[in-house]
């Protein structure tokens, strides 16, 4: 059997015709689909309702998009893979293709912040009703309820990077008959295949990993099953989701050099948390790849490999004394994305953090994703603004 690197670097790949063709899918656009006759379109029509993956309108997606679905149904190992145009319209749809009027869902308290605001804006208008728990303090079984529908997580959670036991609360919810949607957008789809450990949906923002360079707002819901598959496609046709050729085209160039950046980001973002554990300004690390993250024993029995997102809590600083560490810094960026090969600092919200049943700490946090420069660079930079900060602080405290 052919190694993962070969299947994703072929998937999706145009077929030779006449004996040659691209290496590359070209960029097909087209705002409209000819036909040879009425009948024609109205078997498209026909087909494209049955299921089957075909274009009646330009929204439906043509060779460009196929070719990028099919390498993403590949990466993660499913069914089907639906285009969003950015990583929340991909959790919305699957928030709205499997919840109705009066249903319940239980979603982990460290997903992507957004989520809630879905939650406050739409979902509670439309009178669904989403549960917040602690996957690692909560008894998940405890909290389905007749009406529950999905239960929705991610892992690692976006700020604080805790590993939940993906198995087990799949074994969990599966027993009780629901669903399981996961964000797998932290591990790019490559590090991390939790269609294989039990979820049932898998969501990314390809905006981050898979486009690998920050041009590009693009969401994906990948599917284990053809029951599934129809409920997000009958949703995906009712909201008009759709992205365009260009995007569709360079998500999935970004895609064929995804293990390599991935193992670089990885690299870099230990040496980075391992030089974060020693300095005497940090008092914890957050980054499941370190022996004593509270998370690394799941992480190194679910996961290949870690990313380049690192947090760490400061010891002893206010948050003036934070907001100047990242004021300070120049190789870092100052910005709440991840995923391209740019280096990037985010002072994390409190409010945002006291959302997570895992924390317990009152000090600041920064997330850093550290990219691709010199990660000696990288760790100088940090340690001039480590000094910046307390030398600043000192002065203000003389005065």
């Amino acid at each position: 059997m052919t190694g993962a690197s070969t299947r994703l670097l072929h998937a999706g790949a145009p077929p030779l015709r006449a004996g040659s063709g691209p290496v590359n899918v070209p960029v097909v656009r087209t705002s409209t689909v000819r036909f040879e006759s009425v009948a024609a379109l109205e078997d498209h029509h026909h087909r494209r309702a049955d299921g089957e993956r075909i274009a009646s309108y330009g929204r439906h997606g043509l060779d460009t998009h196929r070719a990028l679905e099919d390498a993403v149904t590949q990466l993660e190992g499913g069914h089907r893979a639906f285009l969003a145009p950015s990583g929340l319209s991909a959790i919305t749809l699957v928030l709205l293709g499997l919840l109705s009027q009066g249903e319940h869902a239980l979603v982990a308290d460290g997903v992507y912040a957004p989520v809630r605001r879905v939650e406050q804006t739409l979902l509670k208008r439309l009178g669904i009703t989403l549960e917040f728990f602690s996957p690692a303090r909560a008894d998940l079984a405890a909290r389905i309820r007749p009406n529950t529908r999905l239960v929705y997580l991610e892992s690692p959670s976006s700020l604080l990077f805790e590993v939940l036991d993906l198995p087990a609360l799949a074994a969990v919810a599966r027993a009780h008959g629901v669903p399981v949607a996961t964000d797998n957008t932290w591990s790019g789809g490559w590090f991390h295949q939790p269609l294989k450990l039990g979820a049932n949906i898998s969501i990314q923002a390809a905006t981050k990993y898979i486009a690998g360079h920050s041009d590009v707002m693009q969401g994906i819901v990948v599917v284990d099953s053809p029951a599934l598959a129809r409920r997000i496609a009958s949703a995906h046709e009712a909201l008009g989701l759709t992205v365009g050729a260009d995007d569709a085209y360079l998500a999935l160039r970004g895609l064929r050099t995804l293990p390599v950046r991935l193992t670089q980001h990885q690299r870099h973002a230990l040496q980075v948390a391992q030089w974060l554990q020693a300095h005497p300004a940090v008092e914890r690390v957050f980054y499941p790849a370190l022996p004593d993250d509270p998370g690394h024993a799941l992480w190194k029995r679910d996961f290949t490999g870690a990313s380049g997102l690192v947090s760490f809590a400061f010891r002893d600083a206010d948050a003036t004394r934070a907001r100047r560490f990242v004021d300070t810094l120049q190789h870092f960026a100052i910005g709440a994305s991840w995923g391209g090969y740019e280096s990037l600092a985010h002072l994390a919200a409190p409010e945002r953090l006291r959302e997570h049943g895992c924390w317990q700490g009152s000090q600041p946090v920064v997330r850093l994703h550290v990219g691709l420069e010199d990660p000696g660079d990288l760790i100088a930079d940090l340690g001039q603004a480590f000094a910046h900060s307390e030398e600043a602080h000192t002065l203000v405290a003389a005065a």
